[in-house]
């Protein structure tokens, strides 16, 4: 059945793959304030996965189908740098204005500076950020998730934290009880990235299969102009 939407604002969803997104996603959706006109995510150009989730772009618009709204897919180039970042992201801000889309949705948590960096990228577009996860603690955002029936897998860890045993482990209550206190339950500091596969935001679950998981390594700026290398573990999640 069609859907008609009355005095509803034009809005484009930041898309990860994660729960993060699928939890802000669906409370989006729930708040019945917002014309959803596509999942926008950010794509390496090399290797067609998801930037940090690895996320197969295959798996990336099974999501999208099965949610039932357009996906959008920003290729970034491999490697490449803020600028080439915002100048990708701003092409992208253009060409949805154009449709009258005058806000951008996030699945942010609690980073002020994350969510000012995309005020101030946004802002100059007249383009307003949403964030409906924040202004809970981490705590309550996950034990909204568990209770949320979304399901979902880590698919990424940082080597020097969790390492390659959390990968494919169900986000549930027994996991998060078992994480170390110095890890944010909602891997909000980068700890783990997830799938997210099935729950009420979808039309039937996303098949899915993990491959064995492998070790990458990428070279980062810091704040203080000084190069550091980061090491993280990635499922290879492949198609079903």
């Amino acid at each position: 059945m069609e859907r008609h939407y009355t005095n509803r604002i034009k809005a484009v969803f930041n898309w990860s793959g994660g729960k993060d997104s699928a939890h802000a996603l669906l409370r989006a959706q729930q708040s019945d304030m917002y014309e959803i006109v596509a999942l926008l995510t950010t794509v390496n150009r090399s290797t067609h996965r998801s930037t940090m989730h690895g996320i197969p772009l295959p798996l990336l618009q099974a999501q999208a189908d099965s949610i039932g709204i357009p996906l959008y897919v920003v290729d970034l180039t491999p490697k490449g740098n803020m600028e080439d970042y915002d100048a990708a992201i701003l092409r992208a801000v253009e060409h949805f204005k154009t449709q009258g889309v005058t806000h951008f949705i996030f699945g942010d948590i609690f980073l002020h500076d994350v969510r000012k960096y995309r005020e101030q990228q946004l802002a100059p577009h007249n383009i307003k950020v949403v964030e409906p996860l924040w202004g809970k603690t981490s705590d309550e955002v996950m034990n909204d998730f568990l209770t949320s029936g979304l399901r979902t897998i880590i698919v990424t860890t940082m080597d020097d934290g969790l390492g390659s045993s959390a990968i494919g482990h169900e986000i549930d209550r027994t996991f998060i009880d078992s994480l170390p206190k110095e890890v944010d339950p909602n891997g909000e500091n980068g700890e783990y990235h997830t799938f997210c596969y099935d729950g009420p935001i979808f039309r039937h679950p996303i098949p899915f299969r993990l491959g064995k998981p492998f070790q990458q390594s990428y070279d980062i700026r810091l704040d203080d102009g000084s190069d550091k290398s980061f090491t993280y573990w990635f499922a290879d999640l492949k198609e079903f």
